[in-house]
């Protein structure tokens, strides 16, 4: 690429958006020129309206510390200075939705992290080494916004990706039922331990919303593309508790799973192992090598150990063992704001890229 696409950030203040930030230092197809954040965020430069909870483990980028902030509700201004926006706004799922058709219909392409339009229709969520062809539905989403470039495409949930991404490398054995238990870090409520002390040796057994994400997203990301939405998937049929446990970063699923067909334990790591998409044949800059990995150790995986493998946009499984009841039982672990973030729609917008769709203005 001769020149790096403009990139805003809309909610860049915020946990999420931070991550962002840090993950897009020295990308080398995107620039950060434009962050927004809410009204009283604006018009000071970020290093002052971050102040002291950049909650990031290396420091701010000196490039975006001088950088003005905006005002997130102006976005024609916005939109005139970027090529395209990343979101991870706080707001209401209904303001989201707004705030994202606005940007998008200034011929701005929004990448969101947000849950607001999951299930719109004509918008695709996307895993890239999953679902790519759901980008087909942007064509569609088009006609409705009345845009030739602007569109909204996002990516799912974080507490699926220590999941999902197994059971579709074993969708030829037919998975037919999961159980799984997901074990979630604090970061994925934007949280840490200063400003969350009781979380310290702490298990809370809800998280609102999480458990009707974990079990209906994989079917949209399994489903096809039929007339110009999504029909999801009818398998497997997939049940869920999501607990948040004193995590910083990294979230990990004990899996129970049925198939059809079923598989043997050699069969199931080689297909885990041998995993590729499409951004490991484009080569995309944030892909892993190698998507999923599997640990023989009976203690592993671990969050301290393994959650930054692949630099965290890998996944990785273990302790695979038939079971008494279902067929197999496993753990995954997954880094939760890198993957199932702000590095997964980096990833979405770098294959958007890469087809076609995102492009400068």
């Amino acid at each position: 690429m001769d020149k790096k696409l403009r990139v805003g950030i809309l909610g860049g203040t915020g946990m999420v958006g931070q991550r962002f930030i840090s993950l897009l230092e020295n990308h080398p197809w995107y620039e950060v020129v434009a962050i927004a954040a809410s009204p009283r965020s604006a018009g000071k430069t970020y290093k002052e309206a971050v102040g002291a909870r950049w909650k990031m483990a290396k420091p701010m980028p000196k490039a975006v510390e001088d950088i003005v902030v905006m005002n997130v509700n102006e976005v024609e201004k916005v939109a005139s200075c970027v090529d395209f926006v990343f979101s991870a706004v706080d707001m209401t799922k209904e303001e989201i939705r707004a705030i994202e058709d606005a940007y998008a219909k200034t011929e701005t392409p929004v990448v969101s992290n947000n849950s607001a339009h999951r299930w719109t229709p004509d918008v695709p969520m996307v895993v890239p080494e999953i679902n790519p062809e759901h980008f087909a539905l942007i064509e569609e989403q088009k006609k409705r916004l009345g845009t030739k470039k602007g569109f909204v495409a996002v990516k799912p949930n974080c507490s699926i990706q220590s999941y999902a991404p197994a059971l579709y490398a074993l969708k030829e054995f037919e998975p037919t039922e999961v159980v799984a238990t997901t074990y979630q870090a604090i970061s994925g409520a934007g949280k840490t331990f200063k400003d969350w002390p009781e979380m310290v040796e702490n298990i809370i057994p809800y998280i609102g919303g999480e458990e009707e994400k974990s079990e209906q997203e994989p079917l949209r990301l399994f489903g096809k593309v039929v007339d110009g939405q999504v029909v999801k998937a009818e398998e497997p049929k997939i049940t869920t508790q999501c607990i948040r446990v004193p995590v910083l970063d990294g979230h990990t699923a004990a899996v129970f799973v049925n198939f059809r067909k079923k598989p043997t334990k050699e069969e199931i790591i080689d297909r885990w192992v041998n995993f590729k998409g499409l951004p490991q044949e484009l080569d995309l800059p944030s892909a892993p090598k190698q998507f999923i990995q599997y640990l023989e150790e009976d203690n592993r995986p671990q969050v301290q150990l393994d959650k930054d493998y692949e630099k965290g946009m890998g996944v990785s499984m273990g302790r695979l063992r038939e079971d008494s009841i279902y067929d197999y039982k496993f753990i995954g672990l997954s880094h939760n704001t890198v993957r199932g973030a702000a590095g997964g729609a980096i990833l979405c917008a770098e294959l958007l890229t890469a087809q076609g769709y995102i492009e400068a203005k």
